[in-house]
């Protein structure tokens, strides 16, 4: 890891009501928080399966937040270079 690892917490909070499930995932870096929001819906017709609303909307929560965690990313980038830019999900 190195000499100057750090230490960031995730906690992921679920909320369910009938058919649907809400997640709010929240970053916390020490400095800063980050949040991101996902949500699942199950249909009538499918079947109740343990999990699945909750991984959905979590994984959701969790892809909203990287997004977010991106654009202050570059915000933090231009307010350096005076400029806009873009960053890339990928490499």
């Amino acid at each position: 890891m190195g000499e100057h690892a750090k230490h960031w917490r995730a906690n992921v909070f679920l909320f369910e009501e009938e058919n649907e499930t809400a997640a709010n995932v929240v970053l916390e870096t020490g400095s800063t928080s980050v949040h991101g929001v996902g949500s699942a819906r199950r249909r009538p017709s499918d079947p109740e399966i343990e999990g699945i609303g909750e991984e959905l909307a979590t994984g959701r929560a969790m892809i909203d937040l990287g997004r977010r965690l991106l654009g202050i990313t570059e915000a933090d980038i231009e307010a350096i270079e005076g400029h806009s830019v873009h960053v890339a999900e990928q490499p």
